[in-house]
């Protein structure tokens, strides 16, 4: 059964219609109105292996913070409700992602406690349209809807173009390793306490 979720957020900020299928191919369909924002979810997308529908309208007259915010929100959601009882998933994983001078790594644990730390001395405050600050807010409000931890590092990097996109491509990779089922195991949560 493909794992799959739609959620639909709407708040006095934004309304965000997102389609996620984790047994997807990479395909993506973005817009929500930062157009390096829509870069990086295409990234996810493509480097996950998932297909991703994401409509952003947000309150960008006033700033990014809401949007971004709220589509690591919705797409945490969708990870929660596509992944169903968790059941034979890898449940963890991470990637080392290098990009020309840039190492990005990232680590994910799908085991129910939401935490994120995120550690990137980004130097340009902006990369295109894209506020760099809200590279944070964005998997903060991924990791408290998926409850997972989510740990990512820009270890070195010249160009801030490109630790952010290592970042987000490392991330995509270990989220794809963690919703990954493990056939051996398919009928067995992966934790010992007996609840994710």
């Amino acid at each position: 059964m493909p794992r799959k979720a739609i959620i639909h957020r709407k708040t006095n900020e934004t309304d965000i219609r997102l389609t996620l299928n984790l047994e997807g191919l990479g395909k993506a369909r973005i817009s929500t109105g930062i157009r390096f924002f829509d870069h990086m979810l295409e990234l996810v997308a493509r480097h996950g292996a998932f297909d991703l529908d994401v409509n952003a309208r947000g309150d960008l007259d006033v700033d990014q913070h809401h949007t971004v915010e709220d589509v690591g929100i919705a797409l945490g959601e969708a990870v929660q409700k596509a992944l169903g009882s968790k059941r034979g998933i890898l449940r963890a994983g991470y990637f080392l992602m290098p990009m020309d001078e840039t190492l990005a790594a990232a680590a994910v644990d799908l085991g129910g406690r939401p935490f994120c730390v995120v550690n990137a001395k980004i130097s340009a405050k902006r990369v295109g349209d894209f506020q760099v600050e809200l590279v944070e807010d964005f998997f903060q409000g991924f990791s408290q809807a998926a409850r997972a931890n989510v740990h990512l590092r820009a270890l070195y990097g010249r160009s801030s173009h490109h630790q952010v996109e290592a970042m987000f491509k490392a991330f995509a990779r270990a989220l794809r390793f963690a919703v990954a089922r493990d056939k051996r195991l398919r009928k067995v949560l992966p934790s010992t306490k007996g609840l994710l």
